[in-house]
């Protein structure tokens, strides 16, 4: 077969590693069964797959946070905590926020905190070197909002100094410039309690020994404890920080004349969304202070209210070996749909009763009533999928599609359940497209940029603008139900990601570690709806993926590649990521360069006998800069799927081959 990309060697992938291609390809066979039976040994009796989501330490000092806060803290359950905080500590004595990472300032301070509830006294050695640490990134006025917040319940921090969260901004109409609706759906599920809390400013007394006085450079004073204003006089910034001042003033004179209304509609509204999900957002930050804000406006801790909602926090805990520690939510829709893609793929039956299993479990998860959504996308009808157990306010385009995706490889006993099931499913992502093309997460349209330089959005998550990593998956995904590029959508979405398409030819990753995944996502995308692979952008990135290719065949990107550009793709190789790229240059058409025989040869060699991967590296993104997850599965499914891809191409091409006598 003529190979016309450019820079690929002329020799064969088999040829260059493996010897005899009969030989690779029972390597590869031999592979592909042992991770897709080790993958069925990790499926449910109820037919769905949900792996370990991991997260940086500062979620169990949250939780140390949280009892302390309550008065509920467990002597044994702090001790294993604080066991799973010092494990993290790195050698220089802060805490990062990914493996690896350097030390970051807020969970330094937050696991620092955390230790000292759960009784470490300051002159420990680990205490130490995390004051000195913290000392030398600025102190404890260094961190961001949230952590402000917490310090804030217990008299470490002042309130004036923080910047404010008025529950009044739960009246803004939906038609105003500024409304809840017009910020990503995680932080109004995080702000809307939050603001509850800023009213009430909760109070714990603790013991002196118990605080953080030691982390203020040069002492607690409360003049640097305010933000501080741009350089530049005239900017987003200086406007917002005067609001911000504003409101603070009228704080310190009872001129809030709306607060009873806007605490009562901010009650109502977060009660609504406790119902038909796994507490408010399903999500760890929205669940903690739904709690904290329901002690605030006077629920008894034994209420129904409160002890539902640390229910689902406590289920987020896991106990093990001696530690404990916390995830940030549950991913069963999200694991189970690529599991069922990647089992699909790599050879099962679409009628296997297992995968029927499955897709029983998943079909009832799809989403039949209205949520968040609806406000800005009136005309759309339910029919997505969230990433929870139970998340009926918040479906999500990417869920959604990967469930499609992974319906389309099954053939369920009900068909026409099956095939209206995934048409409105279609219906819904359609009606969700983003006037730029591109899609979103949980929301349309959700891009008003200047939002980012209030006061209290450093968690740099503010918005939930279209991304291509999710545009690409779309594109695959309305492919696979028999869309193409004469679809005024699909236009549309190819137009958005040429747009994205950086100078060097990839393509960033919101949703993972980054610049490998948005690429081969985008890259799957264009050749599923038949986007020629002769094209100079297609070709241009997939030169991109071979260029960054590390010297042992595989491929890895740290996450500080979201802080300096100049790092894409740099960074140990790990399985998911290698399966990444190996797919994305697959869907460019290079099946014969050295780059993929290498890849392969990388996965078939990291593969142990259990048919597992290991990875040590944070490949999933919750936000950029600030929140980094482990998702256990990805390195379990990825290979597969990038194994079964691979030998379904080398079949192909020798059966084109032979049929045309070579």
């Amino acid at each position: 077969m003529e190979d016309n990309s450019p820079h690929l060697s002329t020799k064969s992938a088999p040829q260059l590693r493996f010897g005899k291609i009969d030989d690779l390809a029972s390597r590869v066979a031999a592979a592909t069964d042992a991770a897709r039976r080790l993958l069925f040994s990790q499926q449910h009796e109820d037919g769905y797959w949900c792996g370990e989501l991991e997260a940086d330490a500062t979620l169990e000092a949250d939780y140390i946070i949280l009892h302390t806060m309550l008065g509920t803290g467990n002597a044994e359950r702090f001790a294993k905590a604080a066991r799973y905080i010092l494990q993290h500590q790195n050698g220089d004595g802060g805490w990062s926020i990914y493996s690896g990472g350097p030390s970051n300032v807020s969970a330094s301070v937050k696991c620092y905190f955390g230790l000292k509830l759960a009784g470490f006294q300051a002159d420990a050695p680990p205490m130490k070197r995390a004051r000195a640490r913290i000392l030398e990134l600025g102190g404890v006025t260094e961190v961001n909002t949230f952590t402000k917040l917490y310090l804030c319940f217990f008299g470490q921090f002042d309130y004036d100094a923080v910047p404010a969260i008025p529950p009044e901004i739960v009246l803004f109409p939906n038609w105003f410039w500024f409304n809840i609706y017009e910020i990503s759906s995680w932080s109004r599920a995080i702000l809307v309690p939050l603001s509850i809390c800023y009213a009430k400013k909760p109070f714990k007394k603790l013991p002196d020994e118990m605080g953080v006085e030691e982390l203020f450079v040069g002492g607690r004073d409360k003049s640097r404890m305010h933000l501080h204003w741009a350089k530049k006089l005239i900017s987003w910034r200086n406007f917002f920080l005067v609001l911000d001042r504003l409101t603070h003033w009228a704080e310190r004179v009872h001129i809030r004349p709306l607060r009873s209304i806007a605490l009562k509609k901010a009650e109502k509204w977060m009660l609504e969304r406790f119902e038909m999900s796994d507490g408010l957002g399903a999500i760890f930050p929205s669940i903690m202070n739904s709690v904290i804000a329901l002690r605030c406006l006077g629920y008894s801790i034994d209420d129904p209210q409160v002890i539902r909602a640390m229910d689902e926090f406590e289920k987020l805990g896991i106990e093990e070996g001696g530690t404990f520690r916390m995830q940030p939510c549950v991913s069963p829709v999200w694991d189970t749909a690529y599991a069922l893609f990647a089992l699909a793929e790599a050879g099962v039956p679409s009628t296997d009763p297992r995968l029927l299993k499955c897709a029983d479990w998943i079909l009832q998860k799809q989403v039949r009533t209205v949520g968040d959504w609806k406000v800005k996308n009136p005309q759309g009808q339910p029919g997505g999928w969230y990433f929870e157990f139970n998340n009926e306010f918040y479906p999500d385009v990417d869920d959604t599609a990967q469930v499609c995706l992974a319906l389309s490889r099954v053939e369920h006993p009900n068909g026409r359940y099956q095939r209206e099931s995934v048409q409105r499913a279609i219906d819904w992502v359609l009606s969700m497209q983003c006037r730029n093309g591109g899609w979103a997460s949980f929301d349309k349209d959700n891009d008003r940029m200047v939002f980012q330089y209030v006061p209290f959005a450093d968690h740099n998550a503010m918005l939930d603008p279209a991304t291509v990593d999710i545009t690409g998956r779309m594109l695959e995904m309305l492919a696979s139900h028999g869309y193409d590029q004469s679809h005024k959508a699909v236009k549309k979405a190819i137009e958005f990601i040429r747009k994205q398409q950086e100078p060097d030819g990839s393509w960033f990753g919101r949703w993972a570690v980054n610049y490998i995944y948005g690429t081969t996502l985008v890259l799957r995308g264009l050749e599923a709806i038949g986007v020629d692979h002769h094209e100079p952008y297609v070709q241009q990135a997939a030169e991109w993926l071979r260029m960054v290719q590390n010297p042992d065949g595989g491929w890895g990107e740290l996450c500080d590649s979201y802080d300096d550009s100049n790092r894409k793709g740099l960074g140990e190789s790990t399985a998911s990521q290698t399966a990444w790229a190996v797919l994305g240059l697959m869907a460019a058409n290079d099946l014969r360069s050295d780059s993929v025989a290498r890849g392969i040869a990388y996965l078939l060699r990291t593969q142990q006998k259990d048919g597992s991967w290991e990875e040590n590296y944070y490949t999933g993104t919750g936000f950029p800069r600030v929140f980094y997850l482990k998702y256990h599965m990805y390195r379990q499914y990825f290979p597969l799927l990038a194994l079964t891809t691979y030998a379904k191409m080398v079949a192909e091409e020798s059966a084109g081959s032979a049929r045309n006598g070579h």
